[in-house]
């Protein structure tokens, strides 16, 4: 099954092992931290990167991949970019799991979300539950 992680740089950690499992268990994972083509500090910098190439490449890659993965995977709290992923996916009809923490700021639009988990390996076999 392909699966795309939606989530913040501030959960990169998290999303690192979470795409570690989930390839284990034999998954496609599309990594947004491994697509990553910025390496600067957020700034001017990082506004002069939005308008390059590199940005654009970015943009097509998470878009793409939440939009047309079979599994998004919410890792929360995370920020508008991720909230906006989420929508894609939602609006395209790809099953969201949400990945609940302290913190999060989703309002109503955590009805995007199929179903939250407060426990990561519940989520894992609600995965295995979605691939069959």
């Amino acid at each position: 099954m392909k699966i795309y992680i939606a989530s913040s740089w501030k959960n990169q950690h998290a999303v690192e092992m979470l795409t570690t499992i989930l390839r284990d268990k034999g998954h496609e994972v599309a990594s947004f931290v491994e697509n990553n083509h910025f390496n600067g500090q957020f700034g001017e910098e990082f506004d002069e990167w939005i308008a390059s190439e590199n940005a654009a490449r970015c943009f097509r890659f998470d878009t793409d991949s939440a939009m047309h993965s079979d599994l998004v995977i919410y890792i929360s709290p995370s920020g508008q970019d991720a909230a906006a992923e989420c929508g894609m996916a939602y609006a395209r009809g790809v099953p969201v799991l949400g990945l609940f923490a302290k913190g999060e700021s989703l309002g109503l639009m955590r009805r995007m979300m199929d179903y939250w988990y407060n426990d990561y390996r519940k989520l894992i076999k609600a995965i295995e539950v979605v691939k069959s």
